[in-house]
């Protein structure tokens, strides 16, 4: 008995150590520290230089993105309203057509990928961009903005929106393929995304263990993805608005706040991808709304400076001259990186959600996808750059401010969302709350649809028996609770990280295998002209 004892006695001493460190540097710091080097270590392997200030993974997303704009002939400019008409429903009687068959004679096409049932997949057209838009809208552009500009100055904006763009393309391809490669159960749940495009279609090709290779390496990412950006990015801007709000000092704060958001996440995850959809195409699009009400509130209201905050952001993208990035290429890459964290163009995340659309087109969900990065970057991120250029005419803050993303206003360290707060208060009275309730339910929405896609990823590895299931989403809600104690810094660069490493394998199933995009959006063409006729 006293051995035992003893042994209990001795099991206590790390407790009561932690403990003891916990009292002194506060609960929050203690879980940051813990994490930070999980994060630099992380952001050091993802982001490998070319050269100086040129990570590969930026460099690969830009060019890639540019190759499928030129190949496709400007997807992004030419299916626009097409794209708007499919998600308005126009073209639903195409998927009654007889072309509809994939095993029809139609030269190389895939048998048994899409059957024939016009009602195959989960949600319709417009839940799954709700879903995967849901996934895309979040602190990003709030957060993710204010980093930009904090960072590389008006320039940044630029460049947003020239990713923004260029996205448009690579996320028609991606997603057209998550369609055309998923897997349906025998209880009509749909799997799909990158993991299936890489298995099936490499091994189509004749590249089997590559392909089983690459989906597996995809499937960990896209885990460490819903992980740090799908979720401990959002609850830490999230945290970081409700604690300004309240005006919460303890330093174990955000340790509890965590655990609120993470109830309220663990109770909307249980229902699946029917309760997301249903959830997000109604806060999304509500949320969205008034926010960018707002944002046009505050431009109107000072339209004279609208003209120059344009010129600004123009001048200052080939002439930065914000502090630490020193050249073109520096705020370039600022405004890549940033807009690529928003929209994940490239990263093969929103082809998970796309998957699951009821359909037996795979292009014509494809081309519903490419409305998300323009939604995402170049409509919201625009809106929320030109609210605080137009907010820093009076000086308020230095461009560059401390070189990690903080600057100082009257004094004080502000970064990410509490930036476009202190913006958005300028103008509007008690903005702070409307701005507190947008994160939070952006977080919420994003965090929902990532763990959506973590959750797939985590199937694809383990089996999709409830065990595993439960196990990812307990996982999940852990790392809220890490995101809501954590930095700012340790979190966005562990964020980072994830999701950009999700562009590597992902890029090789891209590559090999969109001219079977190119024959799809034949075909799906086809059946719509023949429907007419």
């Amino acid at each position: 008995m006293k051995r035992i004892l003893l042994s209990l006695l001795a099991l206590t001493i790390p407790f009561f150590t932690f403990a003891q460190e916990v009292t002194e540097k506060g609960l929050d710091q203690k879980i940051d520290e813990g994490f930070k080097p999980v994060s630099d270590f992380f952001s050091a392997v993802i982001f490998f230089e070319v050269f100086e200030g040129a990570p590969f993974v930026i460099i690969l997303l830009v060019l890639s993105a540019l190759f499928f704009t030129l190949y496709f002939g400007f997807p992004n400019f030419r299916y626009f309203g097409k794209a708007i008409n499919v998600v308005r429903g126009k073209y639903d009687d195409v998927e009654g057509h007889s072309l509809g068959d994939p095993s029809a004679a139609v030269d190389g096409d895939i048998r048994d990928t899409i059957r024939d049932e016009s009602k195959e997949g989960e949600v319709s057209h417009f839940q799954a961009l709700a879903t995967a838009v849901s996934g895309t809208v979040g602190n990003g552009n709030i957060a993710g903005v204010a980093l930009a500009i904090a960072l590389g100055g008006p320039g940044a904006t630029f460049w947003m929106i020239i990713c923004g763009l260029l996205g448009m393309s690579t996320k028609f391809v991606e997603c057209t393929l998550g369609v055309q490669y998923r897997d349906v159960g025998e209880d009509g749940t749909v799997y799909g995304g990158p993991m299936y495009y890489l298995s099936k279609g490499l091994k189509e090709r004749g590249f089997n263990v590559l392909g089983k290779i690459a989906a597996v390496i995809f499937a960990i990412f896209c885990i460490g993805g819903s992980f740090g950006g799908g979720n401990a990015a959002q609850s830490n801007q999230a945290t970081v608005v409700l604690k300004e709000l309240l005006d919460l000092q303890s330093t174990g704060a955000g340790f509890w706040i965590g655990i609120v958001l993470a109830i309220l996440v663990g109770i909307i995850i249980i229902g699946g991808i029917k309760r997301i959809a249903s959830v997000t195409e109604k806060v999304v699009p509500f949320m969205a709304i008034l926010y960018l009400l707002a944002c046009l509130y505050i431009i109107f209201g000072n339209f004279s400076l609208v003209d120059d905050a344009i010129g600004l952001i123009i001048s200052e993208a080939f002439n930065p001259t914000a502090i630490g990035v020193g050249s073109i290429i520096g705020v370039l890459l600022v405004g890549f990186k940033r807009a690529a964290f928003s929209n994940e163009a490239g990263a093969g995340s929103a082809s998970i959600a796309h998957s699951a659309v009821k359909t037996k087109y795979s292009a014509s969900e494809g081309l519903v996808a490419l409305l998300e990065p323009f939604i995402d970057t170049v409509v919201i991120c625009t809106m929320t750059a030109l609210v605080i250029i137009i907010f820093n005419f009076g000086g308020a803050f230095e461009y560059g401010g401390d070189g990690s993303g903080a600057v100082f206003i009257d004094g004080v360290s502000y970064e990410g969302a509490g930036i476009t707060s202190m913006a958005f208060a300028k103008y509007i009275p008690y903005s702070n709350v409307f701005l507190t309730i947008a994160v939070v339910l952006f977080a919420v929405s994003t965090m929902i649809s990532w763990s959506y896609y973590g959750l797939q990823s985590w199937k694809f590895l383990f089996g999709r028996g409830r065990a595993a299931d439960l196990t990812y989403k307990l996982l999940f809600l852990t790392f809220v609770i890490i995101g809501a104690a954590a930095s700012m810094s340790s979190i966005w660069a562990f964020s980072d990280a994830m999701i950009f490493a999700m562009v590597f394998p992902n890029m090789i199933g891209l590559f090999f295998l969109f001219p079977v995009v190119k024959k799809q959006l034949s075909r799906y063409f086809e059946a719509i002209k023949a429907s007419k006729s």
